[in-house]
């Protein structure tokens, strides 16, 4: 609950005094008239709690839970108006890279997988912390010997190289991902909120890129046409369900050449009539889609492996004798996928603005300067792209150098309204990892971020992220709260950064004036240092504060 009443400045000593590098912020004035008091939320508003996916009335009132419809997106019609509670003994997360093998307990005290998983090398305890051995149900000698063995079975793959942006379903603790990071591949893992105990936030505090979603009812959050290899090993997704929904939405979010990697125990074996009934819809659904199978195998651990290539041209839709999945009309796919349902259709293969065929991005690191593929399709954008390219390399030295942020802190990053994802090839440099989010009311950029290898989402800003509280380093938001607040409350959205933000994490705002003495304010209320440098940035840092820990 949040209240406003009169009350005088705060002590001098409750402020963070501003570097030399800052110049005075002048909206400190407005503190004096109208200070913001909080209080920790209760109930069942616990330290790990998300509005969105855990919204029990509405949950609970679901007609059916048949295609995961309680697993996703169910915003509650009031907004959070609280402070989420710190877990007990919380502290500064063990810095990247360590963080990739280990983690603090109380930062995330959670073993149920540590019970369910422990013959498999998910996670184990050890003392104060939870250690992530590399393991996994399909991991058996570990995760890098798994790794090379699908490059292995497929050398076209080249990791690191021509698959450089890659979808993990069902990524369990995020391990693939992580070790894949080594190869200079850039995962988006995902998994519902289920049974299996804070599998995305092990990931994400792990600092490992990793997003809470689930393939139901509705389309994934992610770009047509994005990723160059999609990868599931053992992620109970029926693939063959309601006619093959669920690889008809894969089809539509993977690059045309891209592969798809399931990985299972069997694939495509025949030890039962189910495997047998299951292999059998696998591949008439492929057929009709157009998928080819490049490559099978099966380890010395009998881990089977298919992996499939989507088409690069549409020769192949035009010669089926059945026109069976149709192809998607253009009124099907011209809306950014948010809260949409799953289609019944093959998204058609991207052209460029003659035409042809979009090819593959150049090798990385090339893809991240060279001009995207998708780019072509846009008529009259390269100027604008490349101004953004430009205005971010200069702007960047100045984050840098100049906004007193201690970057040797910050490994999770967001940028909230990502453009062309300047900022994050700006950081490319640097050990950290960018969310970039598309908001819904902006310009589609994601396939373009995509094609430049670094991975994104679709957002609406006026409701909650998917993610678990305290999951980043650093939010980044350029020029996006002046036009959200036409929609809605400021106030809401700075305590879904307040949610999202790790305690000593950063906020840096570029706005108008008017939305930075905005934000001044409700920050301060929150005991967040706040810096106004150039009359242009807002600095933020949020601290250990709760409304409990009052005297």
């Amino acid at each position: 609950m949040v209240t406003k009443v009169t009350v005088p400045d705060e002590p001098q000593e409750q402020r963070t005094s501003p570097q030399k590098t800052m110049e005075e912020d002048d909206f400190r004035d407005d503190f004096v008239d109208s200070i913001i008091h909080w209080e920790v939320c209760k109930g069942g508003m616990g330290v790990d709690y998300m509005p969105c996916l855990d919204n029990m009335k509405a949950i609970k009132a679901l007609s059916t839970r048949r295609h995961m419809e309680h697993r996703e997106r169910h915003c509650p019609k009031s907004k959070l108006h609280c402070l989420l509670p710190l877990p007990k003994g919380y502290q500064l997360p063990v810095p990247w890279p360590k963080s990739r093998d280990m983690i603090w307990y109380d930062n995330v005290p959670h073993t149920k997988l540590v019970e369910y998983k422990k013959e498999q090398n998910w996670v184990v305890k050890s003392g104060n912390y939870l250690v992530f051995p590399g393991g996994g149900t399909q991991f058996k000698e570990g995760v890098d010997h798994y790794i090379e063995y699908i490059e292995k079975t497929l050398p076209a793959i080249q990791w690191g190289k021509n698959i450089r942006v890659v979808l993990d379903v069902g990524c369990g603790v995020a391990s693939f991902g992580g070790y894949l990071l080594d190869k200079n591949v850039l995962t988006m893992s995902f998994a519902p909120k289920d049974e299996h105990e804070a599998q995305i936030q092990f990931a994400l505090e792990r600092g490992i890129p990793a997003t809470l979603s689930v393939i139901g009812t509705q389309k994934l959050p992610f770009a047509d046409n994005g990723f160059d290899l999609l990868h599931c090993a053992r992620c109970r997704v029926h693939w063959d369900a309601d006619g093959g929904k669920p690889l008809f939405e894969l089809n539509r979010i993977l690059r045309p050449g891209g592969f798809f990697a399931w990985s299972a125990t069997p694939v495509y074996r025949d030890d039962n009539e189910r495997d047998k009934k299951v292999w059998k819809a696998m591949v008439s659904i492929t057929k009709a889609m157009c998928w080819t199978v490049v490559a099978k195998a099966v380890d010395s651990n009998g881990i089977g492996l298919v992996i499939y290539q989507k088409p690069n041209s549409s020769s192949c839709y035009d010669n089926r004798e059945e026109n069976n999945p149709p192809i998607c009309k253009n009124m099907d796919i011209k809306d950014k996928p948010w809260y949409a349902l799953l289609s019944t259709c093959i998204t058609p293969l991207p052209v460029d603005s003659n035409g042809n065929p979009q090819g593959w991005p150049m090798p990385w690191p090339q893809r991240l300067t060279a001009k995207p593929p998708s780019l072509f399709a846009v008529p009259d954008v390269d100027e604008t792209f490349y101004n953004d390219s430009n205005h971010w390399s200069e702007l960047v030295p100045v984050y840098m150098n100049s906004l007193s942020l201690n970057w040797s802190s910050i490994r999770n990053v967001m940028d909230m309204n990502a453009g062309y994802a300047g900022f994050a090839t700006a950081l490319i440099d640097l050990p950290v990892w960018v969310m970039n989010v598309v908001p819904i009311e902006m310009p589609d950029t994601l396939g373009i971020i995509n094609d430049k290898g670094f991975i994104g989402m679709y957002h609406d800003w006026c409701e909650s992220f998917n993610t678990y509280p305290r999951t980043y380093d650093l939010l980044h938001s350029s020029f996006l709260l002046e036009t959200l607040q036409k929609r809605c409350e400021i106030m809401d959205v700075v305590v879904e950064i307040d949610r999202i933000l790790r305690p000593e994490g950063y906020l840096v705002v570029q706005d108008s004036m008017e939305m930075i003495r905005k934000l001044g304010p409700i920050l301060r209320s929150l005991h967040w240092s706040v810096k106004l440098y150039r009359n242009q940035f807002l600095v933020a840092k949020k601290s250990f504060w709760r409304p409990h820990l009052q005297s």
